[in-house]
């Protein structure tokens, strides 16, 4: 996991930042958050220096960070800290994800296609236009997310939840949701063709996606749009 060094401003309850050495390469040293950095600009060039320049990126703290227009495909990412980051037209193709955190992070525009992610949480996150097709998001967490037109296509999703998740205009189609949890979720317009909606968990009775209508969705029968009438 990512080292936890709080930002040397005593008021502050912030991480720092990840430091570096003369030559780029992490160190555990002290420093400050984005909001504190003495050159923020500075700061963030060398965080973004080090994901481009290494395949696997181990424990970086990234938090708060704005990220545009960067392809960050093939890379691999264990214990990062991407918490409360902006991330506009990043490409995360064929990346790996294990124990990292996007918790409150906003993407619009992001293409996560065959990513592969386990124990990682996007918790209380907002998507926009953004794909995570054919990818394997295996126990992640996705609570209290908002997604609006994305798209969760051909994807694993084993007990992943989306627990008072908001989701409008996005689809789950043909995917794995065995263990999946969307307790609590608010669906508008949310498809899951040909997706195993009997072995995921939606919550009461009075779920719209529940017994005799599952089956019918399990099968690829139906589209949901909202509620079921």
């Amino acid at each position: 996991m990512f080292t936890i060094n709080k930002c040397l401003v005593n008021i502050c309850k912030n991480n720092a930042l990840s430091s570096f050495d003369e030559n780029g390469n992490l160190i555990n040293g002290k420093g400050y958050c984005l909001d504190h950095a003495p050159d923020p600009g500075l700061a963030q060039s060398a965080i973004l220096n080090y994901i481009r320049n290494n395949e696997k990126i181990i424990g970086l703290n990234a938090r708060g960070m704005i990220f545009k227009d960067i392809d960050f495909s093939n890379k691999k990412f264990f214990g990062c800290d991407f918490s409360h980051c902006t991330f506009q037209n990043i490409k995360w193709e064929n990346t790996l994800f294990r124990i990292s955190v996007f918790d409150f992070a906003f993407f619009n525009d992001c293409n996560f296609i065959q990513n592969n992610s386990i124990f990682t949480t996007f918790s209380c996150c907002t998507f926009t236009h953004t794909l995570f097709n054919a990818s394997d998001m295996l126990q992640c967490n996705f609570n209290g997310a908002k997604a609006f037109q994305c798209s969760f296509d051909n994807s694993d999703f084993f007990s992943t939840r989306f627990i008072n998740a908001t989701l409008v205009d996005t689809s789950f189609r043909n995917c794995n949701l065995k263990k999946t949890v969307f307790s609590g979720a608010s669906r508008e317009n949310v498809s899951f063709k040909m997706s195993n909606t009997r072995e995921a968990v939606f919550g009461s009775a009075k779920d719209p996606l529940h017994a005799e209508q599952a089956d019918t969705l399990a099968f690829g029968n139906s589209i949901v749009d909202g509620d079921i009438k």
